[in-house]
């Protein structure tokens, strides 16, 4: 697992200036960097929002007496979106919209409980 987070260290920021000089190229640097600053200035917003309704579905479980797992791990998905969203680069941004959109996040929520299940009956 360390080499491959190592990996993407270099390959993340590497792709994502490859990806950026194809977009200066396109559109002009001053565009460019403009929709940098956008998708950040988006994605906070989306966050917030998103953000909110995620603590208040949280807050309803917790007052019928049932666990929220589901939502505080869509809210950890939301924080890491987030995070995406406010690095620069286009390949980043990508990643972090995906992660705004209520399904992608429930897939993933999904896919980790199965891989949770099967580590515990691997145990």
């Amino acid at each position: 697992m360390g080499w491959l987070l190592r990996l993407a260290f270099f390959l993340i920021p590497a792709a994502e200036l490859g990806l950026f000089a194809v977009v200066w190229s396109r559109i002009g640097l001053g565009w460019a960097l403009l929709a940098v600053a956008a998708t950040a200035l988006i994605g906070a917003a989306l966050v917030r929002r998103q953000g909110l309704a995620v603590w208040e579905k949280m807050r309803e479980d917790l007052a019928a007496g049932g666990t929220p797992a589901r939502h505080l791990a869509h809210g950890v998905l939301l924080l890491v979106g987030g995070a995406l969203l406010l690095t620069p680069g286009f390949l980043t941004d990508g990643a972090g919209f995906a992660l705004m959109i209520p399904p992608v996040r429930e897939a993933l929520y999904n896919a980790g409980v199965r891989r949770l299940r099967r580590r515990a009956v691997n145990i």
